[in-house]
């Protein structure tokens, strides 16, 4: 299992953990209360149906009394273990108990003269842990199903089966709803895990195109420039070594790299006739090498990816002092992508065999640009690459133009995540 997808299994776990923790007492206290209210209806429901039975629902009668006392000592008897009937007015007409009921009466709060209008319960723990249920009920004639004809108030004991039955009932339904969050994190992974796979080789494909655009561009400008396309490897491979030392990591580096790959890439604009001119060039033929900068920014903006590479393409030319082109750019104005950058290429440019030279030696070249740092160079950045650049030096001294694209693929799959 890759790095990847034990994140994923972690975070799926816990998220799946949490949701089972949080959804579980949810799904315990929902169960138990409809279980309750249940009870209560059924209890209300049973007890108009007896109340019927006794014709102790319109208790305006001469008979009322007697109606009601019948029917509060079947209801004490069966579903509640106290039953008291009220006539319209809230006077009480019947009492009837349980030796439990009797028991419990003295724990049961006391309460106001009936005047409710909607049937309601109460719930209450005793004293000895038991719990009980008190219900109201208005009850209202069949003529007038507005009017209400007296009150019925009865108080249920709950025996321990009934209530370790709700509470069975409510943990069995707590431990589904857990066991179906976890389930569906154990079914969600796999499918995470599928996607992003996919994910990864289309952003690799996609990657991979962009860097076979990028190397194609490199080259068209290398050819142009009778040079055979190395000098890009080598010099964002240099670039992004000195931006590791710098910290540089995600869309900088990034930056970095493209940029300093195709920092030459407006030199595709440039007439042949400047551009390969073996001498050197007038001050015309300057004024319009220079404008290769102008219309590099051109090629690389608008284009999603490439635009990365702006802040180097734009700016690679400045000098730390400000004697650099085209805007004349000093210190912490130029980008620090094409501060780095300019070490890197005068770098390579010394110690670098060309068509035209033979490469300088570690010590000449380290010479040169200790001579220009503070005037073309960053300080703060050949601070950074002083303590590498023996090693680049002589890795690069090693390396053919293949080898070269190896360590610079190597760092474009390090730092563009694939």
């Amino acid at each position: 299992m890759n790095s990847f997808n034990e994140r994923t299994a972690v975070r799926i776990a816990v998220v799946s953990a949490l949701l089972a923790a949080l959804a579980s007492p949810v799904a315990w206290f929902v169960t138990y209360k409809r279980a309750e209210d249940g009870t209560v209806w059924l209890a209300i429901d049973e007890s108009r149906r007896l109340l019927h039975h006794f014709g102790a629902i319109d208790l305006t009668g001469l008979d009322a009394g007697d109606n009601a006392r019948k029917a509060a000592d079947v209801l004490a008897g069966g579903l509640f273990d106290i039953a008291e009937i009220y006539d319209q007015d809230g006077l009480k007409l019947a009492h009837a108990m349980t030796e439990e009921g009797n028991a419990v009466e003295e724990q049961l709060p006391s309460h106001a003269r009936p005047a409710y209008r909607a049937g309601f319960h109460e719930s209450f723990r005793l004293e000895d842990k038991r719990w009980a249920l008190r219900v109201f009920v208005p009850l209202r004639g069949a003529a007038d199903a507005d009017r209400i004809t007296g009150y019925f108030e009865g108080v249920r004991v709950v025996p321990p089966w009934q209530r370790e039955q709700l509470r069975a009932d409510a943990l069995s339904a707590a431990l589904m709803v857990g066991f179906a969050s976890l389930l569906c994190g154990s079914a969600i992974y796999p499918v995470v895990v599928l996607l992003s796979a996919d994910n990864e080789r289309k952003a690799r494909e996609i990657l991979d195109s962009h860097l076979s655009m990028m190397e194609a561009l490199g080259r068209a400008v290398a050819m142009r420039d009778s040079d055979t396309g190395a000098h890009n490897f080598r010099v964002a491979w240099i670039a992004a070594r000195i931006g590791e030392r710098l910290d540089l990591a995600g869309r900088a580096m990034q930056s970095l790299i493209v940029g300093s790959f195709l920092h030459d890439v407006g030199k595709i604009s440039i007439p042949d006739a400047i551009l390969l001119k073996p001498g050197k060039l007038d001050a015309e033929e300057n004024k319009i090498m220079h404008t290769h900068v102008a219309h590099g920014e051109e090629i690389v903006s608008g284009i999603g990816w490439l635009e990365d590479a702006h802040a180097i393409v734009a700016a690679h030319h400045e000098k730390w002092d400000g004697s650099g082109y085209p805007r004349k750019l000093s210190g912490d104005e130029i980008p620090l992508s094409a501060r780095i950058f300019s070490v890197a290429d005068v770098f390579d440019a010394l110690s670098s065999k060309r068509p035209y030279k033979e490469p300088m030696s570690f010590e000449a070249t380290m010479s040169i640009l200790e001579a220009d740092t503070g005037s073309h160079f960053d300080p703060h950045v050949m601070t950074a690459f002083r303590p590498i650049a023996r090693e680049v030096f002589n890795c690069l001294g090693r390396c053919n133009e293949e080898d070269v694209r190896r360590l610079l693929e190597e760092r474009v799959r390090f730092h563009f995540g694939v």
